[in-house]
């Protein structure tokens, strides 16, 4: 991103997606570190689209 390279859309946009895919795994299991897991996970999905909104 600091390069400007012109693959940084598609890896922030590729991140949220892995981050939101294993939040919504970790999601399913009732375990406080699935629980913890699985909002980091949304948290880092969000953030990952911002960038990609931004680049």
């Amino acid at each position: 991103m600091a390069r400007g390279s012109s693959f940084a859309r598609d890896v922030c946009a590729l991140c949220a997606s892995i981050c939101e895919a294993c939040g919504q795994e970790c999601a399913k299991h009732s375990a406080d570190h699935c629980q913890a897991c699985a909002q980091m996970c949304r948290r880092c999905a969000e953030e990952c689209r911002r960038m990609s909104a931004t680049v």
